[in-house]
């Protein structure tokens, strides 16, 4: 457990915590966008906002997590790869509905701040958990394969 827990303190998973970052604050702006225009614009319930939002967003989190943040450039398990990703951001999704429906029956219906403010809550959850299920579940088998693979011959 503490190799584990000290596996987020090397310098290689820093670079990866570091990109998973700036793709989830890009993919934050794009839920964000898509929320508010399908809960606004569309007048979608909060549910439906949040669920339509979080599909985009995911879609678009897995790409440029597999490619950027974990550099991963081979195409093998990619259907195991989307399975468990999509599992991941189910549970994220989950977590985030609930933190909006708690926020709803705490403060009643939602204006536009409230709602993403309560998204911005839902999310300092999640980052730390989805980080380590993306690296260890969703891409670790392909990171270890590509290790394996970029290891020099003896």
């Amino acid at each position: 457990m503490k190799d584990y827990l000290r596996s987020f303190l090397a310098r290689e998973t820093a670079g990866q915590f570091f990109r998973l970052s700036l793709i989830g604050g890009l993919n934050t702006l794009v839920y964000f966008a898509r929320l508010n225009m399908l809960r606004w614009g569309v007048h979608l319930s909060s549910f439906w906002s949040v669920t339509w939002a979080f599909v985009l967003a995911t879609a678009l989190s897995y790409v440029l997590n597999r490619r950027w943040t974990f550099k991963i450039k081979h195409g093998r398990g990619l259907v195991r790869e989307t399975v468990w990703f999509y599992v991941v951001n189910l549970a994220a999704w989950g977590v985030t509905v609930v933190v909006v429906k708690v926020a709803e029956r705490l403060f009643g219906e939602l204006g536009p701040f409230a709602l993403n403010a309560a998204n911005i809550v839902a999310t300092g959850f999640i980052l730390i958990p989805k980080f380590a299920s993306y690296r260890d579940l969703v891409f670790g088998k392909a990171l270890r394969h590509q290790r394996r693979d970029n290891t020099p011959a003896e």
